[in-house]
């Protein structure tokens, strides 16, 4: 199989491989087989079996594959030590071969960019007298370009959710060292308290409580324990007591009818093109087919999914926590006009979000605040909501998403439907073969992420006019239960 591709003239099939080989074979897999295709010179040439331009032609197909698939990847893979150890013995085989075979050197270079190394060389260099000194230099040298991912982790971003009642939570995008009382001051201003009157608050499914000290790392001492972080009340005898359902309805105010409708979708999908544009394509694929370590291996994208599904959420309980009514009346208008910008942005996971919000149960109900939406506000709900039909395959979307230039976000559940239905419509083997035609498709609904990054977005930002949007829209407040949003619902408008 892996020949077929290497003696393919066509790129596009050769990256077909290499974004589904995972489909049906590991990366110590792939590594293996490379190193079995690339031919040694003594084997090949001293028993005659191959000529030097074939032997030459082969290496470089070799090479040329391992460039690719460390190009498309980047630093993504460079956990894996099955590839750290295939690397390190390809470039020991160019070294050893680039002094017989001069027109090597070409690739020689191309894989020292791969490795981070800059020290410039000659063939010369690699003669047999000099070539182990020079190789065992340049890797005591240069080694640590392997652990770049590893020593990250600390900056890395993740979201975690700081509870402040039972269903409530603020979503907290930061890094995995930061500290609690950052976590803490970026809440206390989400939620309008004071901050010296609030403690971060660790909390085990047992109910054991841990408060956390203003320089623990909180986020890794929360997934340590498998606990929910909480923020706590503390009061005059230093004991901890949780907010109560009706405290926060009480202290709230909707401080989002003061922000400019467009600035707020921009700020959306900012943070949504940030998200976005840091999913690997391969990501889709260890999603879809669920292979072993894909938690690892799908972060960035179920950043995006859990975002989606928090601006669903964050829709419904702006809505169900307004108690007035005119000002709820305000809330539909505004966030109809906030889902129109997003889709006039080309971002249509927002879009979707938003108007999925508005659409569950618990606010479709509230029939008195619908009744005093003008007409043209309803006529353009209509209208956006044609988007969202699902009917022939979701074509309302699909049509109205290929007319849009790129930069654009697509609504990413919809793109991982499309890479399932493609895996369980077809077999992976077919008749003990691989099914080359299964991992076409595939490959080509994944390629579509290239054509939606095909550009940046332009460098237009929020005015700044509303010094609180970026973290308002940053740190959303939601409720995460159905029950507790029906019982608003019905609190604000009982059922008649």
């Amino acid at each position: 199989y892996l020949w077929h591709f290497l003696s393919s003239s066509a790129e596009t099939l050769l990256d077909d491989f290499l974004l589904t080989y995972t489909v049906f074979m590991t990366t110590d897999d792939l590594c293996q087989a490379l190193l079995r295709q690339y031919p040694f010179t003594e084997s090949c040439i001293h028993r005659g079996k191959e000529d030097d331009s074939d032997v030459s032609c082969r290496k470089r197909k070799v090479l040329h594959l391992v460039s690719q698939w460390t190009s498309l990847y980047k630093d993504w893979l460079h956990e894996d030590e099955h590839l750290k150890q295939f690397l390190k013995t390809i470039y020991r085989n160019v070294l050893d071969d680039v002094y017989e075979y001069p027109i090597l050197e070409k690739d020689l270079k191309e894989f020292q960019k791969i490795l981070g190394m800059h020290r410039r060389h000659t063939v010369d260099e690699y003669s047999p007298h000099r070539k182990n000194k020079t190789f065992f230099h340049q890797f005591s040298v240069k080694e640590n370009w392997l652990q770049h991912r590893g020593t990250m982790n600390e900056t890395e971003e993740i979201f975690c959710r700081v509870y402040i009642t039972e269903h409530s939570y603020v979503s907290v995008k930061a890094q995995v060292s930061t500290s609690a009382q950052e976590i803490l001051k970026i809440v206390a201003g989400k939620i309008q308290y004071p901050e010296e009157e609030l403690a971060l608050v660790t909390v085990s499914f047992s109910g054991e409580k841990h408060e956390l000290q203003p320089n623990d790392l909180a986020i890794s001492k929360s997934l340590e324990s498998s606990s929910r972080m909480f923020v706590y009340r503390k009061d005059l005898t230093d004991s901890l007591n949780p907010f109560s359902e009706n405290e926060e309805l009480q202290q709230r105010s909707v401080r989002i009818l003061g922000i400019n409708t467009w600035d707020l979708a921009l700020e959306l999908t900012n943070f949504d093109w940030s998200l976005f544009n840091a999913i690997h394509e391969q990501e889709l694929i260890y999603f879809t087919f669920s292979r072993q370590g894909s938690a690892e291996n799908t972060e960035n994208l179920s950043l995006l999914l859990q975002r989606c599904n928090e601006v669903q959420l964050w829709v419904a309980t702006e809505i169900l926590l307004c108690s007035q009514l005119c000002k709820r009346v305000q809330l539909l208008k505004k966030f109809i006009k906030i889902a129109a910008h997003c889709k006039a942005q080309r971002n249509l996971n927002s879009f979707f979000a938003i108007v999925m919000g508005l659409n569950t149960a618990s606010v479709s109900r509230l029939s008195q605040t619908w009744e005093k939406i003008p007409g043209k506000f309803k006529k353009l709900f209509t209208e956006l909501e044609s988007l969202t039909d699902p009917s022939l395959n979701h074509k309302a979307y699909r049509d109205a998403f290929k007319k849009m230039k790129s930069p654009k976000i697509p609504f990413m559940p919809l793109l991982l439907k499309d890479v399932t239905f493609i895996h369980e419509g077809n077999k992976t083997f077919l008749d003990n073969l691989v099914n080359f035609e299964k991992l076409h498709m595939i490959a080509d609904t994944v390629r579509s992420l290239r054509h939606c990054r095909n550009n940046q977005f332009g460098n237009e930002v929020p005015s700044k006019e509303h010094h609180e949007l970026k973290p308002y829209v940053h740190h959303l407040h939601v409720i995460d239960n159905q029950q507790a949003l029906f019982e608003l619902s019905h609190r604000i408008e009982p059922r008649a």
